[in-house]
């Protein structure tokens, strides 16, 4: 028996896709589900390498900078 994986839901709103550090494209990790509709979406960058977390909210459809923090692994 074969199971059908639901197709994931593309997001109505801007997450972050260059490296604030290099300017390079950035590789989504993960993306962790929050309280109130949030989304945590953590990336890697594929030049310098660095981990960046964005916090999108369902509610601001352009939540990418002010809602943005850096993590360096």
């Amino acid at each position: 028996m074969s199971q059908v994986e639901p197709e994931p839901a593309k997001p109505s709103f801007k997450v972050m896709s260059n490296c604030p550090q290099c300017s390079a494209s950035l590789a989504v990790l993960r993306i962790i589900p929050g309280k109130a509709g949030a989304e945590y979406w953590t990336m890697r960058c594929t030049k310098c390498g660095g981990i960046h977390l964005d916090i999108v909210k369902a509610d601001s459809p352009a939540a990418t900078g002010a809602d943005s923090s850096d993590v360096f692994a």
